[in-house]
């Protein structure tokens, strides 16, 4: 003899958890100022540079999230030129400090990207050119003025 067993109807979804949800492409910008007097003709490899921090000492790394905005490298330092000139925050909030200079031709962006691509663009008259990593690094003294030299 057979038995009949009605099977109750199976259903299988996905559900994506928070924690399962890629995060976005980050780029991170560090800003160099140069510190040599008369720098305002742009970046040359022997000038010295410090890096930009916050007002208690702390590394200031700005933040950009891969969007329509940031494609690559020279977006993000593009935007971090923008926020090292009091124009927005950072896609985290930050802002720059009101106790640093702005942005200014001369000065370095270190541009650290997905994969933990670095590239350094020096910031030119009109858009940002490749140089090598710094190596002349001075503390921060001097720079921390809302005023050039």
């Amino acid at each position: 003899m057979t038995t009949t067993v009605t099977r109750p109807h199976t259903v299988t979804a996905r559900i994506d958890s928070p924690d399962s949800t890629p995060a976005p492409a980050v780029y991170t910008a560090t800003v160099y100022m140069n510190t040599a007097r008369h720098s305002f003709d742009g970046h040359q490899h022997h000038h010295p540079l410090a890096e930009a921090t916050r007002p208690d000492d702390s590394p200031l790394r700005l933040v950009f999230h891969a969007s329509t905005r940031i494609r690559n490298h020279e977006d993000a330092a593009d935007a971090a030129f923008t926020v090292g000139n009091h124009q927005r925050p950072d896609d985290n909030g930050q802002r720059w400090p009101t106790d640093i200079r702005s942005v200014s031709v001369g000065d370095v962006i270190k541009v650290t990207g997905p994969g933990h691509w670095i590239i350094h663009l020096s910031v030119d008259p009109t858009g940002f050119s490749a140089v090598p990593e710094p190596t002349n690094l001075t503390a921060l003294a001097g720079t921390r003025a809302t005023s050039r030299h």
